[in-house]
């Protein structure tokens, strides 16, 4: 189904379902949202333990990637 299909089937919705389809999909994006952010918080933790996470400031990040 294109996303030009789904919005044709949204627009025949009554608008309670339009509402509950609403509520649905952002539930499922702040799911989503929240299993990125565990992510990258155990990335985050296996660097800091492995000793390759790097502390700075913004003008230290930039630095770096003007570097490479």
């Amino acid at each position: 189904m294109t996303l030009q299909e789904m919005i044709k089937s949204f627009e025949n919705l009554s608008e309670d379902e339009q509402e509950s389809l609403l509520e649905i999909l952002c539930q499922y994006r702040a799911k989503a949202r929240e299993r990125e952010i565990l992510a990258n918080f155990k990335e985050l933790k296996e660097a800091i333990a492995t000793g390759t996470a790097r502390k700075g400031t913004v003008e230290d990040l930039i630095a770096d990637l003007n570097e490479d």
